[in-house]
């Protein structure tokens, strides 16, 4: 915009200002023609625009600064992209101006500073970002039992996080209620922890990280305290004393006395604990929590003791479990007085020596005191009891400890109110709750002074972060729990709605506006922006290459949030999507789009974290593919599986693996480590082994792979090989009509949850888009019902094999078990084995969200088809479960005639319709064969096995083939059998969803018809 006007004001203004050393310069056209620049640039990435604040000529300093709003700053920033604002800029101003140097600012910066340290090449890093954290010191909680060391991952580095909101007591109401609305299936104050519980805190704590949560992670109702002091349903505590003793400490310890708590009571002070000097050899002193289990299960164990200024940072804690004892070091030097997270373990209905945790004396250090206090096993029931507080007219001012209030409003008629808990699980409810329960101080949790629950449970989490770090190198001078934390990350959903089915996306919030933009060590409140850069570009790009090009990036705002302003570490505030928009939930409720987005979270808090400590970091590589599991002699299984190459991440190479085994209805073990993808293993006769392998590299651990599982039976009939093909994952079913209605049909088709769902609150029931939110209990479209929500509910867990195989081996024969990848690449062959089980449970051909990428899960690729194909013509005899058999190849537009011919030809079925039944049963009907029996499976959402709404019809397709099954309610066809020169048994109904006492007599039945001569 070089104009004569400019060059006049331009004149004027160096004229009027000869004796100044600086000036604004007052061009709207040169403002407008930077700030449309600028703003180009600004559209590539976010929606918005940017606008010239002032543009200031320095001749003294030989500067022009061109000062941008805040938005700028919200911007992510590479170095390339800076230098490209810098040169579009450049271009618009006159020759006369050229000659100073330009700087372009936003929020008080050079836009070049907004660029995250980890980006840097040739901009210097900015120091004051690096966080002063780097006094060695032992973790809060090291694992000694893995066959593994992490070097270039977490390890040793401290993470606070939490899951959004929770259930909380609102007083003018007086009711306990959720944060935010039912809102399409789910309400963020357990959406969330979707996310967090089971797959961005797994891992981070499979890079090495010790994370902190201020909300309860185990989903479990049952919970049970050992303690020295008291403990529940008959536990025991045992002290054993060896060369020292154990005595009473000084001060206070845990002692649950209580039912439930009000404010100010806090059951880390109404107790004892004990402790004892440490030694180096010798006999140890040792307590045993010896817990006595209403419910067999997978529990979260937790740990107390008391911090002392000579306490170890070494205490040898050893968990034993129903697949062995894993051994852990305390450093007890932190983390005193509260829960101290170990693991999940599977513990026995009742008590044993082989279910129990353990403590010694023996330390690298001579002389210590380590301290024993309470254990606490499983998630259990909320115990806050809370009361409207004292507001307006009392008829008395009583203290929030009483159990009963009466309360006089406008109407005449007095309210009497008395204490009442959540009556639900603990997990569901907010941190002000569980903080109370674990023994932080109410001006962490009670800000309000017993007033206002709302408040308090999203000020807490910030307070909570500064005491674990109070006393340690983070925070010298604040009195906490001495736990160096090294960030801080708020996981949060968004409000908001589109009409057209775009996407809202994902917004990330950090705050700098206090304390000279200092944290209170001095470190530069700009690392938490260079955090939230990191895990935003990150989320974004993973999420636009895996599912969703169009996925939304908004802005980064710097905001005073409560939760991205008190933390005094490096924190992020993550506005992941909306969960009130129909499209991102779409993907939300997908389980893969959840495994990938919280990967992308730790992948940049990784990032940052490496960054901060200077190291080259590594990703832990994925889960492996392709597995199989075989006899390899007479009391020997082979173990072979494939790397996984990871296309949106090049450091994710695996190194090692580790192979968990599992005997019986035992838990798994620590694991071996292994070198290679292929294994022999001694295994014992007459049992069932499973196994599960992971790959592991410098970075960590990847997830599990799916588990197999084989039996040698001593007197087998033959051997039976089981085909894994059941893999699917996946949102519920989903609509939307031309017109002004979509949303999500569970009932026909609730999805696949990975393992367990605890995010479901009910089935939605409002469709109609245009109806808008006028208030939590009317939240307009996506309004869903509340039945589920303190439910846990089954999804896939892999472990198929098992369920079957145990059936196969009850009925007499062996039993090995493959992944369908390894058949249809050719690793197995099926002609090996007289008989093969296929399992196809829920599979179906899914696409995600609006389809952007290819369908995935379909229940017979073409390779699968040839396999199947050659092992019939050989004469084999198969068995295939599964609730959609016909779906994919009839009722899918990607249909085809010939996979219609190839059902109808080789498996000789063919499909009627995709709701055979909704009652859960089916029975055995007249046929050549003899099938007998009547069979229920599992049709409604329950904890113990996924749910199936809608099974297959289906009926037979050419001679010597007949309806075994037929639904019990319309009497359609839900099995066929073919026996002619090969064998095929066809269910409509997986196997696995049949009652576990009927399923033997199935499967026996099965057996029998593909052996009868």
């Amino acid at each position: 915009m070089r104009n004569h006007r400019f060059y006049i004001i331009l004149f004027c203004f160096l004229f009027t200002s000869v004796f100044s050393q600086a000036a604004v310069i007052s061009d709207h056209a040169l403002e407008k023609a930077i700030s449309d620049t600028l703003t180009y640039f600004f559209q590539k990435q976010i929606a918005g625009n940017t606008s010239v604040k002032s543009i200031v000529l320095d001749k003294k300093k030989h500067t022009l600064t061109v000062t941008m709003d805040d938005n700028l700053a919200y911007l992510p920033l590479k170095e390339s992209e800076a230098d490209q604002m810098y040169q579009a800029v450049q271009t618009l101003l006159p020759d006369s101006l050229l000659k100073y140097h330009l700087i372009i600012t936003s929020e008080d910066l050079p836009i070049q500073q907004l660029v995250p340290n980890l980006y840097r090449t040739s901009i210097p890093k900015d120091k004051s970002r690096i966080y002063a954290n780097n006094k060695r010191t032992e973790p809060l909680v090291r694992d000694l039992s893995k066959p593994f060391v992490i070097k270039k991952g977490l390890e040793g580095k401290h993470i606070a996080m939490w899951q959004s909101h929770g259930l909380y007591f609102n007083q003018q109401m007086n009711r306990w209620q959720w944060q935010r609305a039912r809102l399409l299936q789910t309400v963020e104050d357990l959406y969330t922890q979707s996310y967090v519980l089971p797959y961005l805190v797994p891992m981070l704590e499979n890079a090495g990280a010790n994370v902190l949560l201020p909300r309860e992670r185990d989903y479990h109702r049952t919970e049970v305290i050992v303690d020295n002091d008291t403990s529940d349903y008959h536990s025991r505590y045992i002290e054993t004393d060896g060369k020292e003793h154990w005595i009473t400490g000084d001060s206070s310890g845990f002692a649950h006395r209580q039912a439930f708590y009000v404010d100010g009571q806090n059951p880390f002070r109404t107790g004892t604990y004990r402790q004892v000097k440490t030694i180096k050899k010798g006999k140890a002193s040792f307590v045993e929590w010896i817990p006595n289990m209403p419910k067999a299960g997978k529990y979260a164990v937790y740990v107390s003791y008391k911090t002392l200024p000579k306490s170890p940072d070494d205490a040898l804690y050893t968990v034993y479990h129903m697949g062995g004892k894993t051994m852990f070091k305390v450093n007890q030097k932190m983390g005193g007085g509260t829960w101290i997270f170990l693991g999940f373990f599977r513990f026995a209905k009742g008590m044993s020596d082989q279910c129990k945790i353990t403590l010694s004396n023996i330390s690298h250090k001579k002389g210590a005191i380590v301290t024993a206090d309470a254990v606490k096993i499983g998630g259990g029931m909320g115990n806050i009891a809370r009361i409207p507080n004292p507001m307006g007219d009392m008829t008395e001012n009583k203290k929030s400890s009483d159990t009963t209030r009466t309360e006089h409003l406008i109407n005449p008629l007095p309210i009497h109110y008395t204490l009442q808990t959540s009556g639900y699980p603990r997990y569901t409810e907010g941190a002000r709750y569980w903080l109370q329960w674990a023994g932080m101080p109410d001006s962490v949790y009670n800000k309000s002074e017993g007033k206002n629950d709302y408040t308090d449970d999203y000020q807490s989490r910030g307070f909570w972060v500064n005491y674990l770090a109070g006393g340690s190198q983070v925070l010298p001078k604040v009195k906490g729990l001495h736990i160096p934390i090294d960030l801080a990350l708020a996981f949060h959903s968004d409000a908001g709605t589109t009409m057209n089915d775009s996407i809202i996306g994902t917004l990330g919030i950090y705050m700098t506006h206090i304390n000279d933009a200092k944290f209170v060590d001095g470190e530069s409140r700009w690392a938490s922006r260079d955090l939230v850069e990191l895990v935003m570009d990150q989320v974004v790009h993973d999420i636009r290459r895996a599912y969703e090009p169009k996925w939304t990036r908004r802005a980064m705002w710097d905001r005073s949030y409560s939760e991205a302003r008190v933390p005094e570490v490096p924190t992020m505030l993550l506005e992941l999507l909306a969960h009130q928009n129909f499209a991102d939930m779409r993907y939300g409720l997908d389980p893969r789009f959840r495994f990938t987005v919280s990967r992308a979270i730790y992948k940049g808090m990784l990032k940052f974290i490496a960054g901060q400590y200077d190291y080259p970091y590594v990703v832990e590589p994925l889960p492996v593919s392709d597995f199989s599991a075989q006899f390899a002699g007479q009391n020997q299984v082979l173990l072979k599986w494939k790397a996984v190459d990871d296309s949106l991440e090049a450091t994710a190479v695996p190194k090692h693996y580790v192979v968990y085994t599992r005997i019986g209805h035992s838990g798994f073990n620590n694991g071996q480590l292994i070198n290679d993808t292929v294994c022999t293993l001694e295994i014992p006769s007459d049992s069932i082994c499973s196994f599960k392998v992971t790959a592991v590299n410098d970075g960590g651990e990847s997830f599990p792979s799916e588990i197999l599982s084989v039996c040698r039976k001593s007197d087998s009939k033959c051997t039976v090989m089981i085909v894994n093909g059941f893999y699917r994952l996946s949102a519920p079913a989903s609509f939307e009509t031309k017109d002004s209605l979509a949303g999500f049909l569970d009932g026909v088709d609730h999805g696949v949850p990975d393992h367990v769902q605890y995010n479901y609150v009910g089935s939605m029931y409002e469709f109609r888009r245009q109806i808008p939110w006028t208030s939590d209990d009317s939240p307009g479209f996506g309004a869903s019902n509340a039945n589920y929500e303190t439910k846990v509910i089954a999804g896939n867990t892999f472990d198929y094999p098992f369920v079957h195989g145990e059936a196969i081996a009850h009925a007499g024969y062996s039993f090995v078990s493959c992944s369908q990848a390894s058949v249809c690449n050719r690793e197995v062959s099926l002609n090996e084995y007289p008989v093969v089980d296929l399992i196809l449970g829920k599979e179906k051909e899914t696409v995600m969200g609006r389809g952007a990428r290819p369908a995935a899960f379909k229940v017979f690729p073409k390779t699968l088809q040839n396999a199947i194909t050659g092992y019939c013509q050989s004469g084999g005899k198969i068995f295939i479960s599964g609730a959609y058999v016909g779906t994919d190849l009839w009722d899918n537009p990607n249909a085809t005639d010939a996979d219609r011919k190839w059902a109808e030809d080789v498996l000789k079925f063919k499909w009627v319709n995709d709701c055979g039944a909704v009652d859960g049963k089916f029975e055995a009907t007249p046929s050549p064969f003899a099938f007998s029996g009547h069979y229920s499976y599992y049709n409604k959402l329950n904890r113990l096995s996924y749910a199936v709404e809608q099974p297959n019809a289906i009926d037979p397709a050419g001679k010597d083939v007949f309806t075994i099954f037929r639904y019990s309610a319309n009497r359609t066809g839900a099995g066929v059998a073919y026996k002619g020169s090969y064998r095929t048994c066809i269910l409509g109904v997986p196997f696995e969803t049949i009652l576990p006492a009927e399923r033997n007599n199935m499967m026996q039945q099965i057996m029998d018809f593909f052996n009868e001569k």
